[in-house]
C-alpha cells in the first residue's frame, strides 16, 4: 500500500508516518512546504520520501500524484492554531478550506483515485447542546473560532465530494491530541516547555498561562496515529468519525499534573487572552462509531503522555 501524507513534517504527520512504517506493508511519502526534515524527524529520512510542494499548487500536486500513484492520502496539512486564527482568519481559511479544495482538484486532475482521509477537528461542534454529555457525529456543527469554522467548511466540502462526484473520502474529527514533539504553540506542550526551562534555570519558576477553565478531551498523538491508520483501512466512504478518548480534563488540572512532575517548585500565573473571546468551553468526544468500525482502543494514559511530553522538552532544551 502506498500512502501519501500531506503535512508530514507536522506533529501528527510525523507520528503517523512512524506508525505506518512500524505496522509494515506500507510505502510512505509526504508533502511539505520544504523538502527538509526537522531535527526531530530526521530518522525518517531514507525511509520516507519527502516532497516539497505547496498544497495550493494543483498542477504540482497532480504531478506528484501521477508519479507516486498512492493508494491512500492522509490530508493533515493546514492551519492548526485556534488562538492564532482569531488574529489571522484569512490565512486560516486559505490554508484549511482553499488548501483542501486544491488537493481535491489535484486528485481529479491526476486521474488517480486514492482513498482520502481528511483530518477535521472535534471543535467543529462547538459547545454541546444543553444536557448533552458528549458529542457524537450527529451533533450540530457550531464552530466557535475561525479555525473551527474553516475546518467545518472543509469537512462539509469533503462530504459533498464523496457524494458527487464520488471521491473515496473518509472524515475524521480529531479531538485534542498531545504528546512528544508537539509545538509549544499549543497549551500542554507550552506548559511542559516552561517547566523544563524552569528546571534548567532558563526561566524563573513561574508559569504564565491563558484561561485554564476549559475542559478538553485529550488523546496521546501515538494513539491518534493508530486511529488514522485503522480508518485508512476500514473507514466507510463519506462517513465521519470522532477520534478522542471520550474523557475530559480541566486544563487547570492538567497543568497541575504537569507541575507535580516538575523537579523544582513551580507556581502558576493564569491570565485570560482577550484574543480568544469565544473559545469552546467543553469538548468531549463520543468515539463509539470509530471503535465499532476499527476496534481502536487508546493505550496511553494521560499521566504517561504528560510525562513523555515533559521528558521531550527536557531533552530538546
Amino acid at each position: 500500500m502506498r500512502v501519501l501524507i500531506t503535512g508530514i513534517t507536522g506533529f501528527v504527520g510525523g507520528h503517523l508516518a512512524e506508525r505506518l512504517l512500524a505496522a509494515g506493508g506500507c510505502a510512505v511519502a509526504g508533502i511539505a512546504r520544504h523538502a527538509t526534515w526537522p531535527a526531530s524527524l530526521a530518522h525518517l529520512s531514507g525511509n520516507v520520501e519527502l516532497i516539497a510542494a505547496d498544497i495550493h499548487d494543483g498542477l504540482a500536486v497532480a504531478d506528484v500524484l501521477k508519479r507516486l500513484r498512492p493508494d491512500a492520502i492522509c490530508h493533515l496539512a493546514g492551519y492548526a492554531s485556534t488562538g492564532k486564527s482569531f488574529v489571522d482568519p484569512a490565512g486560516c481559511w486559505y490554508a484549511n478550506l482553499d488548501g483542501t479544495r486544491a488537493l481535491y482538484d489535484a486528485v481529479a486532475l491526476s486521474g488517480v483515485r486514492p482513498r482520502i482521509l481528511f483530518a477535521s477537528t472535534g471543535l467543529v461542534y462547538g459547545d454541546p447542546e444543553p444536557g448533552t454529555d458528549s458529542l457524537d457525529e450527529h451533533a450540530p456543527l457550531k464552530p466557535a473560532s475561525p479555525y473551527a469554522a474553516s475546518k467545518a467548511a472543509a469537512d462539509l466540502l469533503s462530504y459533498q465530494l464523496a457524494r458527487h462526484p464520488g471521491l473515496d473520502i473518509v472524515r475524521v474529527r480529531l479531538f485534542n491530541q498531545i504528546g512528544p514533539r508537539q509545538s509549544a504553540d499549543f497549551a500542554v506542550a507550552n506548559f511542559a516547555r516552561q517547566i523544563a526551562a524552569a528546571e534548567a534555570g532558563r526561566q524563573g519558576p513561574e508559569l504564565t498561562t491563558g484561561d485554564l477553565s476549559a475542559w478538553r478531551d485529550f488523546t496521546d498523538v501515538r494513539d491518534m496515529a493508530e486511529a488514522l491508520r485503522l480508518l485508512l483501512a476500514h473507514g466507510e466512504t463519506g462517513e465521519a468519525y470522532n477520534a478522542g478518548s471520550g474523557r475530559v480534563w480541566r486544563m487547570r488540572d492538567v497543568l497541575q499534573s504537569l507541575v507535580g512532575l516538575a523537579r523544582v517548585p513551580v507556581t502558576v500565573r493564569e491570565q485570560a487572552d482577550p484574543a480568544r473571546p469565544a473559545d469552546t468551553a467543553v469538548s468531549k468526544a463520543n468515539p463509539a462509531k470509530l471503535k465499532a468500525c476499527t476496534g481502536w482502543v487508546p493505550k496511553y494514559e494521560l499521566h504517561q503522555t504528560l510525562a513523555d511530553t515533559l521528558d521531550y522538552w527536557r531533552n530538546v532544551g
